[in-house]
């Protein structure tokens, strides 16, 4: 069953619609990723509905499932790493069959992973389709992450105040033995990813190794480790980023690629020595995760409209303004690949490449070694390109040679450190950028925040009192009748009810809060009188 199969009967069924199947298997491509789990990701659809569509066209039976009532003995039968790899989970031993529970029961590579463990267990095997949220539930039954961590130290006999048993790897470098080491390390980038966490933290503290993942913005500390494991656990880091392992005086950068249920997932890794010993901030870039589509950000239909229209000009600047980690960098990908085509030549110079993109010209500055911003904008002005995204405008050569590319016929994209939208008109003022130049380069300055979404399974509702009511009726009655009439329909009229966070404790999605988005302010068109004088 190909996915193009599978999409066009869930069109045809009217689970999803033809835009958004064909942008998902688009989006699948791209990111090399299986085009039903990004489905899941970007849309709510009805996954027991999607199961019996798969069920009819593979003609394999589907089953809804009860977690808990699996047994422990048939949970062990399939390690969990195994179980995220190929999508399958155990569900019940009947005499001398295995029955189990698979996302796609055409996948070659589970069905070898099967027959093996079937072969092993002398078990023949049952398949039933299951959905992804089934086998999210069955994979909280594993041993969690902390219980990974514990069972990686009791394998290298650690104890209070004693050290680790050692082996020497080049002169002047010990770690511990590497087998616990690499499965304590394994199970980290594992979790975080689970957890899509966008930074993993690896920080040696006077008495302990804290481990700290960044999710949705907010950091939170997920283990403890024993103080001997430092520096086991960043050589081991450095060992996959192609790090050297004797240097521990100064920083180092690296990167490294691996495979986590079932799909490539990019680590960026930087080192930084402390007194306590080596700190290592890790970036996990995931390309299901990271990379959306312009309408995938959660623009409203104003801004949407007014960037879809600066895409669309033959040439002009769209620069993007925001503190670091509001997104910036999302927003610059989503654009580059709505413009990404084989009548479109489109090069980027970036400071870290954090995605590849297929079809895209990307370029890494080396500032080390001479190649700056500038320097490489130079160059890529004589590359004939049509659209040219520079990560990030720091300077005035740079803003100058952005601002003369975007006038010269191309298409530029950039970011700039300011707090607001207007605020880049006298950053570039004071960068040297000419005034009377500004308004005729510029299309479009947008400023960016993000903020967090609801967990879905656990808000809850309260009435607006009279104060909310009239400023929730002054908001909407302020807009144009279309999308005053859109959010009618949508929420409906006075009385209005306001959602909270819920963040209960048995909640298994969130601690309140899942995900989140944009929220911009987009600026087209400014007085000349105001930019001359700005």
């Amino acid at each position: 069953m190909t996915d193009k199969q599978l999409f066009d009967e869930l069109v045809s069924k009217g689970i999803i619609d033809g835009t958004l199947a064909e942008k998902i298997i688009r989006e699948a491509e791209l990111a090399n990723a299986p085009a039903e789990e990004l489905l899941y990701e970007r849309a709510r659809v009805d996954e027991e509905a999607v199961g019996k569509v798969k069920s009819a066209l593979l003609k394999a039976p589907y089953k809804k499932i009860d977690p808990q009532a699996i047994p422990e003995e048939v949970l062990r039968i399939i390690p969990k790493d195994i179980s995220e790899n190929y999508r399958v989970i155990p569900l019940e031993k009947n005499k001398d069959m295995l029955i189990v529970g698979m996302l796609r029961p055409d996948n070659l590579r589970a069905q070898e992973a099967l027959k093996f463990i079937a072969k092993r267990e002398r078990l023949s095997l049952g398949v039933y389709i299951v959905t992804p949220s089934a086998l999210a539930d069955v994979w909280r039954r594993y041993e969690p992450y902390k219980d990974e961590i514990a069972a990686a130290i009791k394998e290298m006999n650690l104890r209070p105040g004693a050290g680790s048993r050692i082996v020497a790897l080049e002169e002047g470098v010990r770690t511990a033995e590497d087998a616990p080491v690499i499965k304590l390390v394994a199970s980290t980038l594992r979790h975080a990813v689970d957890s899509k966490a966008s930074d993993i933290h690896i920080e040696p503290q006077h008495n302990y190794l804290r481990v700290r993942f960044r999710i949705d913005g907010e950091l939170s500390e997920v283990a403890s480790l024993p103080p001997v494991l430092s520096q086991p656990v960043i050589s081991r880091i450095k060992v996959l980023a192609e790090l050297r392992l004797d240097e521990t005086r100064i920083p180092q950068d690296g990167r490294f690629r691996t495979e986590i249920g079932g799909r490539e997932i990019d680590f960026r890794i930087a080192t930084f020595p402390t007194p306590s010993g080596e700190k290592a901030a890790i970036r996990v870039l995931d390309a299901v995760a990271g990379l959306k589509n312009l309408n995938d950000l959660g623009l409203n239909r104003h801004d949407y409209g007014i960037i879809n229209e600066a895409l669309a000009a033959p040439y002009g600047m769209i620069l993007i303004s925001g503190p670091t980690g509001s997104g910036k960098s999302t927003t610059l990908y989503a654009m580059m690949q709505k413009l990404n085509s084989e009548k479109v030549n489109v090069v980027s110079l970036e400071d870290p490449v954090e995605y590849f993109m297929p079809g895209i010209n990307q370029s890494q500055v080396k500032p080390e070694i001479g190649y700056t911003f500038a320097s490489g904008l130079r160059q890529i002005l004589r590359q004939d390109p049509d659209v040219v995204m520079v990560g990030e405008i720091r300077d005035g050569e740079t803003a100058s040679l952005a601002v003369n590319a975007a006038l010269t016929g191309h298409i530029m994209l950039s970011t700039i450190h300011t707090n607001n939208s207007i605020g880049v008109i006298p950053r570039l003022i004071d960068l040297g950028v000419p005034p009377f130049l500004i308004s005729s380069a510029v299309n479009v300055m947008l400023a960016q925040r993000l903020v967090g979404r609801l967990c879905e399974k656990c808000k809850f509702a309260e009435d607006a009192g009279p104060g909310m009511e009239k400023n929730i009726g002054e908001a909407i009655g302020s807009l144009p009748e279309s999308e005053r009439k859109e959010i009618e329909d949508k929420f409906g009229k006075a009385p209005h009810k306001i959602y909270h966070a819920g963040g209960k404790p048995d909640c298994p999605v969130c601690r309140g809060k899942w995900g989140r988005r944009s929220l911009c302010w987009a600026l087209i068109y400014l007085p000349r009188a105001l930019i001359s004088q700005a």
